[in-house]
């Protein structure tokens, strides 16, 4: 951040020179002054002081000086607030983080809030920052709050429980809330509360007791995600078919240049058309990738769906493929992202 606002510290003497040079020759062989009252003109008409012309401006030469306040005006007052922050930033650069953050949470929209920054929310911004999702972080716990906002994760300090905070972090905006604290308890109140302040929020939360899983999805949960479970069977599973879970593995669902499996409204497909099928989109052919699921505008899936199948409006499909493959399916449609 610093590097940035140095470039703009720079950028802003060199126009306030450059504004003083042009002043200055321009009254020289405008105006026809000497090179002392040319520079002294200069002085007062970009500082607006305005003691008095040295002689008579006639012409050219006023229609050059009214350009010349107008342009110094705009360039002084940039000077002045970059100079401003670039001593300020260098005297106490927290200040300075903290204004950067609170204008990038003030200017997110449909973005992501993920309430608590331990091993599972340091994944879910992971996650988010490889998709270029925007997403807000709250966390409770000052130390960690001031040791990730000097790397440039939009985070806030306080307890998401809180209604005040959860307004800070744009719940009326977001589209997704993701909780992800130790205590079951502290997830049920949150999601309780962001139920409430945002009917249309995608709501995901962390369970660590089987008891909890319902009474989360009563309280408003989309969905319930309990990780030792999830770690349980994957380990299990190793045993059971290991090859099977070996193969699932190394597909990659996220990434540059590594995607495996891609989730896309139907509409990127069929480009708008209407009794689309799976047939007649030959994906296949096009880009080597295969359509292995679909999901129709209820919600409900269909594993290996039928070439028959027409894709209705509000619909999405799952497509396999190598990356290269995925890659050359996203530049034929022009996707820009799986995770809309």
């Amino acid at each position: 951040m610093l590097t940035n606002l140095k470039d703009r510290f720079y950028l802003a003497l060199i126009l306030l020179v450059s504004v003083f040079l042009i002043g200055v020759f321009g009254f020289r062989y405008i105006a026809d002054y000497d090179w002392l009252n040319a520079v002294y003109m200069t002085m007062i008409t970009v500082s607006t002081v305005g003691y008095g012309e040295p002689e008579p401006l006639v012409g050219e030469a006023k229609i050059f000086a009214i350009i010349l306040i107008l342009a110094s005006l705009a360039i002084i007052g940039f000077s002045i607030s970059v100079i401003t922050e670039y001593i300020l930033a260098k005297s106490n650069p927290k200040l300075i983080l903290t204004k950067k953050m609170n204008k990038t949470i003030a200017a997110l929209e449909n973005h992501v809030i993920i309430c608590g920054y331990g091993r599972n929310g340091k994944e879910v911004a992971q996650k988010m920052r490889m998709h270029q999702k925007p997403f807000v972080v709250i966390e409770n716990v000052k130390e960690i709050v001031e040791r990730y906002k000097a790397s440039d994760i939009p985070i806030i300090q306080g307890n998401a429980i809180d209604d005040e905070v959860l307004k800070e972090a744009k719940i009326y905006k977001a589209k997704y809330l993701i909780t992800a604290l130790p205590e079951d308890a502290d997830n049920l109140f949150i999601v309780l509360s962001a139920r409430q302040m945002n009917k249309d929020l995608k709501i995901i939360s962390r369970a660590s007791k089987p008891s909890s899983y319902r009474k989360l999805r009563l309280a408003g949960a989309d969905n319930v995600i309990m990780p030792d479970k999830i770690g349980g069977d994957h380990m299990a599973s190793l045993v059971v078919v290991p090859d099977l879970v070996e193969f699932l593995d190394n597909l990659s669902l996220v990434g540059k240049g590594a995607v495996n499996i891609e989730e896309l409204p139907s509409e990127k497909l069929t480009l708008g058309k209407a009794n689309q099928s799976i047939l007649d989109l030959n994906v296949r052919a096009y880009t080597g990738c295969t359509i292995i699921g679909y999901k129709n505008p209820e919600g409900k899936y269909t594993v290996n769906p039928p070439a028959d199948q027409l894709l209705a409006s509000g619909s999405r499909v799952i497509v396999l493929g190598s990356a290269e493959q995925i890659e050359k399916l996203n530049e034929l449609y022009h996707i820009s992202a799986s995770f809309e």
